[in-house]
């Protein structure tokens, strides 16, 4: 049969056998009722039978198409594939429509994108245009020009000033603070006793000393002799200093031995050098010691012959 020939061709997947009929396609087409289908045939037959286009040559032909159509639309499960075809077909072409869409819009991302990179490269070219970079070479040259002449009048005007000062402040304060520091040992007393006659403790030695004046500090040195006992007393300040270092004695039992870290001296530079007590001041290292041992014995002998009177 002319139809079974036509719809097992590649060709009838192209047709759509509604428009062949001259009926609406699509889905329109699909809810048609075979009556409608049959009288769009009959209608078609009448127009186009080749007896009434005997000067066509493709007239056969396309009665022939148009029968083949009908053939096909008025059996129902032909119909029915033909129909999922033809959705088939639709759904592609909109696929493609939209990857066609998405296409394109890539292509104009792209051109974009190009565009904007060539205005870029247009813009790093006039950065580095050699007339652009002569200008800022002479601006920089002027500037260098214009600093090396305002060090130049700055040079000048030193030297009509005339020479710099020779004063050393750098060593005028440090003198000054070596002075600030020779009068804070002048306030340190070092203070002996003998340990078998009993201990004073830093408390103990706060209350005698507070008497000649206010006690900054007091250290009880924790190594050295096991029978004699010695701490250092910070004072005040440096009168409070020398009067302790000549009216403290201790107590009558346990005399204490009051002797300066360093002597006292005057404000005066001239003056400073000098101590007060020669005969301290000399005193230093093991001579010290020796001394300070003869001090206490003498003490203890002064004690003792007090207990006997």
């Amino acid at each position: 049969m002319a139809g079974g020939t036509a719809s097992g061709t590649g060709e009838e997947d192209k047709v759509d056998h509604y428009a062949v009929l001259g009926l609406s396609s699509g889905e329109e087409g699909a809810s048609l009722s075979l009556k409608q289908i049959e009288k769009a045939y009959r209608e078609q037959s009448r127009l186009r039978h080749p007896d009434k286009r005997p000067d066509d040559p493709n007239a056969t032909a396309d009665f022939q198409r148009l029968k083949s159509s009908f053939e096909l639309l008025k059996d129902e499960s032909r119909r029915r594939e033909f129909d999922a075809r033809l959705r088939a077909r639709r759904d592609r072409a909109l696929r493609d429509s939209a990857l066609s869409a998405k296409r394109r819009k890539l292509a104009a991302d792209l051109d974009e994108r190009e565009r904007a990179a060539a205005a870029a490269e247009e813009g790093k070219e006039d950065v580095f245009d050699p007339a652009e970079q002569a200008k800022r070479r002479e601006k920089e040259v002027a500037s260098q020009l214009k600093r090396e002449k305002e060090a130049f009048q700055a040079r000048k005007a030193s030297e009509k000033t005339g020479p710099p000062s020779t004063s050393t402040p750098g060593k005028e304060k440090g003198e000054e603070n070596g002075r600030t520091a020779m009068l804070d040992k002048e306030r340190l007393l070092k203070v002996s006793w003998e340990r078998d006659l009993g201990d004073y403790s830093a408390v103990k030695l706060r209350e005698l000393f507070e008497r000649f004046g206010a006690v900054e500090d007091v250290v009880i040195r924790t190594k050295g002799s096991k029978k004699r006992g010695s701490a250092i007393v910070v004072m005040s300040s440096k009168d409070a200093a020398v009067t302790a270092t000549h009216s403290m004695s201790g107590s009558l039992s346990n005399p204490l031995l009051v002797l300066p870290l360093q002597a006292a001296s005057n404000s005066s530079p001239a003056r400073s050098a000098e101590p007060i007590n020669p005969k301290l001041g000399n005193i230093v290292g093991a001579g010290f010691q020796d001394y300070e041992a003869s001090i206490m014995k003498k003490l203890q002998k002064a004690n003792e012959k007090r207990k006997n009177m």
